[in-house]
């Protein structure tokens, strides 16, 4: 009966934090977010060149926005995203950018999420686990990034050959 009042007063504050997030301006560490002092002119086209698959184009301003802002873990997530999903991907910029954004931001869902589906691509699905398992602890009853790297998985080992 505890661990239910604990989670019914974490999901309380979680959300009135959230509401405080978005009132002031701030954001959550999701895959996708950056925070309000990094929301420079480079971050809004590089999100754009995102959403419309122009990877190359987003690694370029993502790396503008790094050069201003090094310490901004949604910086470091967002550019090893944009790598990995570009043609011919180098996995060591991948790794160590992902590393980065979470040695800065150890509790970061995304860079966990991105960094479990970085070890499938080079055939690592031990490694992908322990990120879900990172996620498991991180989400209190589940998150979208736990599920979508779970299914990752589950489709990596389905794939997989026996």
């Amino acid at each position: 009966m505890n661990r239910y009042w604990n989670a019914l007063a974490c999901a309380v504050l979680c959300t009135a934090s959230g509401a405080f997030a978005a009132d002031s301006g701030g954001s959550s560490s999701s895959s996708w977010s950056a925070g309000a002092k990094a929301e420079s002119g480079e971050l809004k086209s590089a999100k754009a060149s995102l959403a419309g698959g122009d990877y190359a184009a987003a690694q370029a301003q993502l790396k503008t926005a790094l050069a201003a802002d090094p310490g901004n873990a949604d910086l470091h997530n967002l550019y090893a995203y944009s790598v990995r999903k570009g043609a011919n991907p180098d996995m060591q910029i991948v790794f160590k950018h992902y590393e980065e954004a979470l040695r800065l931001d150890p509790k970061h869902r995304g860079a966990h999420e991105y960094l479990g589906e970085a070890y499938l691509m080079v055939g690592n699905p031990a490694k992908a686990k322990e990120q879900l398992a990172a996620l498991d602890k991180l989400c209190l009853f589940s998150c979208e990034e736990y599920d979508v790297l779970k299914k990752a998985i589950a489709a990596y080992e389905a794939k997989a050959p026996k």
